[in-house]
């Protein structure tokens, strides 16, 4: 029991660490300082941010594996369907986001190519289809895959752990998004709830094209003044 205990208690350790260092360094306070101290290395901040993200995300999952115990719970029959449904659509979902971003830009790769040193992020405020129903589509579905799977304790401290993040990281990531588009996140945020999506609560398409237009004469009157 004690051994159990123990290695929750490091699981949920490693886990509540990455979301620290992965929030830390997705802020802007860290990238203002790279860019400070150490400009030419803001080129390369956003792919090695992702790179460095991917290797520490290996030693929780791996023992989060490695520990596995008795189930907790496990789908069984028509629930084995739904769960396993419902898991197939939001990755369907994250893959078909995708096409609405420029996949260079989120890896870091463009801003390398193009020795880039600004700290804000250089794509436009861009939405889609799912960001009319939610504003964190990708933290959306990663719940739904997380919460579709079989249960052992720690897989169950995982997707606790896992969760407070993706709460508490939207919250953090919206600070940023407010500062880079400004009103314009600030009206969509009116409309469009954060994490899990309200029928009644949604962006039509009408306002999505009036938010569209707003950012367009935000950035044009940003480019004016500079």
């Amino acid at each position: 029991m004690e051994t159990v205990t123990a290695r929750l208690l490091l699981l949920a350790s490693l886990w509540g660490l990455y979301a620290l260092l992965h929030s830390v360094l997705a802020a802007l306070p860290a990238k203002r300082y790279i860019s400070s101290h150490y400009p030419a290395l803001m080129p390369w901040y956003r792919l090695g941010f992702n790179i460095l993200a991917v290797i520490l995300l290996l030693p929780p999952l791996y023992l989060t594996w490695l520990w596995q115990g008795p189930p907790l719970w496990q789908w069984s029959g028509p629930l084995f369907w739904l769960a396993n449904g419902l898991a197939l659509l939001a990755v369907a979902g994250f893959f078909w986001t995708l096409r609405f971003y420029s996949g260079a830009e989120f890896l870091g790769l463009s801003q390398a190519r193009r020795k880039e040193k600004s700290i804000t992020d250089q794509e436009h405020f861009n939405l889609s289809p799912l960001h009319r129903y939610v504003r964190h589509p990708w933290y959306a579905l990663g719940l739904v895959i997380i919460w579709t799977r079989d249960m052992d304790m720690m897989f169950l401290t995982t997707a606790l752990v896992m969760t407070i993040y993706f709460v508490v990281g939207s919250r953090l990531e919206e600070r940023k998004l407010e500062s880079y588009h400004g009103e314009v996140y600030r009206e969509y945020r009116k409309h469009v709830p954060g994490l899990f999506p309200r029928p009644w609560r949604h962006l039509s398409k009408e306002q999505e094209q009036a938010l569209l237009e707003m950012s367009k004469a935000q950035q044009a009157g940003k480019q004016t003044r500079t």
